[in-house]
């Protein structure tokens, strides 16, 4: 065989070999891209995003939307050159796959992270909205998880209302593992608790369980740390004047808080928060109404800028971030708290934009 003849070969038989391996070999990477964005204040599959109950609501117009980025998921691996491809596409991000998926944790359970995170934050906006229209409600506290094969394993139950431990009035969350671990491990911890069903009933009607309590001893547990415990974490429900359901399938995470609170505002507010404008944004928030951090930022704005989106509510820690690569025609705006986004959709509202908090470079910090 002639020695250029074989060259080519052999060069044609290594490019095949390395195109196999770009297919056939997985690398421990995933891709994140610009999701959907939904509009809170309108309509999604046929059914408003926000419904409200019992309570004087108000028209509204423009958008106050939430923004998504979709991800591969926990059973996906991504072959050589699909990383490639994502790490040369401008919009999209391939990051190592234990940025998202912690180690061992499967796809039922990533899942169920990502639909509690989705209900705690629906939960929280409904309470940072009320909290600034100064609607009040009523909190009380309750057993939020159930460790498995731990002393309250079988005996309580998440959603039951916490009333009291060993007599003593249960007034916030953090009362709980103060009075359990007065114990010593082995003794006997005495809660009074309305199990879930009857506090659900009760709340339907926007009322505080009152009837039906029972008082429950369970036997404490030694923790690694030597402290008595039961196997319980304490949370807070809220209890709502009215009912404020979100109906909005397919999405998971903490990261709608912020708009979600919004619309909430809007639609029990007279007049229009913004001015008909197409407002976006995310961040989480909590139930004093405190915006947080997310991830993905740069593909939110792309998603939210692609949609049509002139300005974006940023929350202040993900503002350096935004700023670096700000799609062309989208406004920054930065916010820290649910307040400082109803201030600034008054100035876009009435125009005054050269006043709105940037998310500028020069503003970083």
């Amino acid at each position: 065989m002639p020695r250029r003849t074989a060259t080519l070969l052999a060069s044609t038989l290594m490019l095949i070999a390395l195109l196999c391996a770009g297919v056939l070999i997985p690398v421990p990477y995933s891709e994140m891209s610009p999701g959907p964005t939904v509009n809170t204040l309108g309509d999604h599959d046929g059914e408003p995003v926000l419904q409200i109950s019992r309570r004087k609501t108000y028209p509204t117009t423009g958008h106050l939307n939430m923004t998504t980025v979709r991800v591969t998921g926990p059973d996906y691996h991504m072959n050589l050159f699909e990383a490639v491809y994502g790490w040369l596409d401008h919009d999209n991000a391939v990051v190592p796959h234990k940025t998202l998926y912690p180690e061992g944790q499967t796809a039922e359970q990533a899942d169920q992270e990502n639909a509690e995170e989705f209900s705690q934050s629906q939960e929280s906006a409904k309470s940072s909205a009320l909290s600034q229209l100064h609607v009040p409600f009523a909190s009380q506290t309750v057993v939020g998880s159930v460790v498995k094969d731990k002393p309250a394993d079988g005996r309580l139950h998440a959603g039951d209302v916490i009333k009291a431990v060993d007599g003593t009035e249960v007034k916030q969350a953090g009362d709980v593992a103060k009075l359990v671990t007065r114990h010593k491990p082995g003794g006997k911890v005495v809660f009074t608790i309305i199990p879930a069903k009857d506090a659900a009933a009760a709340e339907k009607q926007g009322k505080k369980p009152r009837t039906g309590a029972k008082q429950i001893a369970i036997t404490t547990q030694k923790a690694d740390d030597g402290r008595a415990i039961v196997g319980i974490q304490a949370g807070v429900d809220h209890i709502f004047p009215f009912p404020i359901d979100v109906k909005l399938a397919d999405v998971g995470g903490p990261s709608a808080g912020l708009m979600f609170a919004l619309g909430i505002v809007d639609k029990l507010t007279p007049g229009d928060m913004t001015g008909g404008k197409f407002v976006a944004g995310t961040g989480t928030i909590d139930d004093k109404g405190k915006v947080g951090p997310i991830g993905g930022i740069s593909m939110k704005t792309v998603g939210a800028r692609d949609k049509g989106a002139e300005f974006f509510l940023t929350p202040k820690e993900n503002c350096a971030a935004a700023a670096k690569d700000t799609p062309q025609g989208l406004t920054l705006v930065k916010v820290g708290t649910i307040g400082d986004a109803v201030k600034a959709l008054e100035k876009i509202r009435k125009g005054d934009t050269a006043g709105l908090p940037s998310c500028s470079p020069a503003a970083r910090s």
